[in-house]
């Protein structure tokens, strides 16, 4: 009878964690595809919160009796007349089709007639869309484009901000099925292959789901309340991030009780001991990238911002279903976890058993050669990294495959002045109008700068003051998304700021990519140490030690500049990207920093724990060998996960899922297998300075 409790409680206890959690994946699982409709795609919503341009728009809304989305139509003769010009009636059917938008549904405010362009090869006109269309963008877009195509003779094509939100908003469509399939399908096919088990696989991406379900469901709510803001990009990177984080974990304590039931066959207390050693490097590592990821609250983008706490709250339930989920499964099941494979007793590591027995032998053998060559080549790839522009985007590389609105646009650049659709938008006060506009006008790279009518065209009528201040609209020369622009957009604030004694603000579309660009380096320059530090008292705090740490810290900061100079290579001469989003060096840094480390938590907690027992030496030995397979299959797993991000065809994403696959292998098999090993073999004990293992007479 006093046996009977305890035999109770052992069932009893990961039974009521296993309901817990059907009871968390039934009810909150739904809300992995409910994301959407808490998010927006808005991008003026992401931009520096204290940035001239940002301080414009909100400028701008006492001007927009109601706030509107313009779309730009643009016509093209389909054969050209004997002079190459499209002819008097074709405007006047352009006009006509114009004219017909009025009072449709989705319109707002006046439409304007065509007008043409210089070489006379091109008209366009601006339809005013209601800015809450949501999903009746779309049908709203194809009724003017039906309407437009009456016009005979010519082709019709979409542009503006309005074409460009529909085009985004068809790349995320469907997001959460889509990438969420991918990853998915993705992990549980390396995990079988890895495993070779046929219940494992599974009972390990339903803890990854069971884990993203209560992720999505806090942010649903927090979002929905308006404490924080997600995007469509922020939407995928969490799916991916909680499916890649709770697998990595799953993964190291899965192979802990694999090799503790090898020794026991209580499997009780074989899943203790795995807890005891695998509970430190887990909640070590989800701490690293959560509070890696709580850094970008120092952000001034709101974007990177909201990524932050979003991110930090999917690493959280990643540890939490690891930790509780997990153990109750494998508890349950025990050796039929891994069925049809085996558990077996751990061998003494051998040198040359194995691969990860030869890697072991060979960084044994030669540790400076090893770490030198590595080095070496880390150090080649980082070369390259200055090479990489941050300057952003432009508008006909955002999307990676042909997009309507880019297409449009290009078309609009090649007949009308290159920042037509996307003037400069100037707000300053009344009396200073005529300074302002010729001052404007007089910029260079300016084509033509006109106030604001009550009409919301500009130069039509008297311009319309709204508490005695103007707006301004500046068409630039150049593309709007073109480096040539952004000087122009500098040299107009010194124009209007020397006019207005500063009281006058510069924004628009070129402005605010300028600012982004501004605001992403200011953030690098602020965050990068901040989240290097964080990672260091956490490895301090794990290691017990000071220059092991520093050493970790050094080689996974290698790392990410060794993948910045071949992701350089690889985007300009393989992929064709001419830049980067100004973001996606800080998002890929704080992501392969703070992931890498997890790798180097896992294996040199291991080898601390190895060392204590058998000296330095033995311990790196002991603990590459015993470590190899697993963090080497939690790295693919990460890897691949990360690359289910390229399924979604903007550039933004695409690079990020480059910049973190790569970079993971990179880490996973060369930093993590061969830099690290070799170094702490060659510095031998004084690795663990000032810990007492430095201290060991082994």
């Amino acid at each position: 009878m006093p046996s009977t409790g305890p035999r109770l409680a052992r069932w009893l206890v990961p039974v009521v964690l296993l309901v817990a959690w059907l009871g968390i994946g039934g009810t909150l699982g739904p809300y992995a595809g409910k994301l959407g409709e808490v998010a927006t795609n808005d991008q003026a919503a992401f931009l520096p919160r204290n940035a001239e341009s940002t301080k414009v728009i909100e400028a701008q809304r006492a001007f927009d009796q109601e706030e509107s989305l313009p779309a730009i139509v643009v016509w093209t003769a389909e054969s050209a007349t004997p002079s190459g010009r499209l002819e008097a009636s074709q405007k006047a059917a352009a006009t006509r089709a114009l004219r017909s938008l009025d009072g449709d549904p989705g319109v707002e405010g006046r439409v304007s007639p065509a007008l043409t362009a210089e070489d006379g090869r091109a008209l366009q006109g601006v339809v005013p869309l209601r800015a809450d269309l949501g999903d009746q963008l779309a049908p709203t877009l194809e009724r003017i484009e039906k309407r437009a195509a009456q016009v005979p003779g010519t082709t019709v094509q979409l542009a503006g901000p309005a074409a460009s939100q529909a085009d985004l908003s068809d790349a995320f469509a469907g997001i959460d099925g889509i990438l969420l399939g991918v990853a998915l399908a993705t992990v549980l096919l390396i995990l079988l292959l890895v495993y070779r088990s046929l219940l494992l696989p599974f009972v390990i991406i339903i803890g990854a789901v069971f884990a993203l379900g209560l992720a999505c469901a806090i942010v649903y709510v927090l979002a929905d309340h308006d404490v924080v803001r997600v995007d469509g990009q922020v939407q995928g990177i969490l799916s991916i991030l909680v499916i890649g984080a709770a697998t990595d974990y799953a993964l190291l304590l899965t192979a802990r009780f694999r090799e503790e039931l090898g020794r026991t066959r209580d499997k009780t207390a074989a899943m203790r001991a795995a807890l005891r050693r695998s509970f430190g490097p887990i909640v070590a590592s989800g701490a690293t990238v959560a509070l890696g990821l709580l850094a970008l609250l120092l952000s001034d983008l709101t974007n990177n911002r909201a990524l932050g706490p979003v991110g930090a709250i999917g690493i959280v339930c990643a540890v939490l279903s690891a930790l509780s989920f997990l153990p109750a499964a494998l508890l349950l099941l025990g050796r039929a976890a891994y069925w049809p494979a085996k558990p077996r007793t751990p061998q003494e590591p051998s040198r040359g058993d194995g691969v990860w027995g030869k890697v072991a032998a060979l960084v044994d053998r030669a540790p400076r050669k090893v770490w030198a060559g590595t080095l070496a080549a880390l150090c080649l790839c980082a070369a390259f990294a200055p090479t990489l522009t941050s300057k952003g985007v432009p508008l006909d590389e955002i999307f990676v495959n042909d997009a309507p609105s880019v297409a449009a646009q290009e078309t609009l650049g090649r007949h009308f002045p290159g920042g037509s659709g996307n003037p400069a938008v100037v707000i300053v006060d009344e009396d200073r109008l005529d300074a302002v506009t010729t001052a404007a006008a007089r910029t260079e790279g300016v084509a033509d700068a006109s106030p604001v009518s009550a009409s919301g065209r500009p130069g039509t009528d008297r311009p319309l003051t709204v508490d005695g201040r103007v707006r301004v609209d500046v068409t630039l020369k150049d593309p709007a998304d073109s480096d040539a622009a952004k000087q122009t957009v500098v040299r107009l604030r010194d124009a209007v700021h020397d006019a207005t004694g500063s009281q006058g603000l510069v924004g628009g579309y070129t402005a605010q990519q300028y600012d982004t660009q501004r605001t992403a380096e200011h953030d690098r320059t602020l965050i990068v140490p901040v989240v290097l530090a964080i990672i260091l008292v956490i490895l301090v705090g794990l290691l017990r030690s000071l220059l092991m740490p520093l050493l970790l810290v050094a080689t996974v900061a290698l790392n990410f500049v060794a993948t910045l100079g071949v992701s350089a290579l690889v985007f300009q001469h393989v992929l064709g990207f001419s830049g980067t989003d100004s973001s996606v060096p800080l998002y890929g840094f704080v992501f392969l920093v703070a992931l890498g480390v997890d790798y180097n938590i896992f294996l040199m907690s291991r080898v601390r724990e190895e060392s204590a027992l058998h000296g330095t030496r033995q311990g790196v030995l002991r603990g590459l060998t015993a470590t190899g397979g697993v963090i080497t299959s939690a790295g693919v797993v990460l890897a691949a996960t990360f690359a289910a991000l390229g399924v979604i065809p903007l550039a933004f994403l695409v690079q990020i899922a480059f910049i973190v696959a790569f970079g993971v292998l990179l880490d996973t098999l060369v930093v993590r297998s061969l830099l690290v090993p070799a170094l702490v073999r060659d510095i031998g004990r004084t690795a663990w300075w000032p810990g007492a293992l430095s201290r060991t007479p082994r």
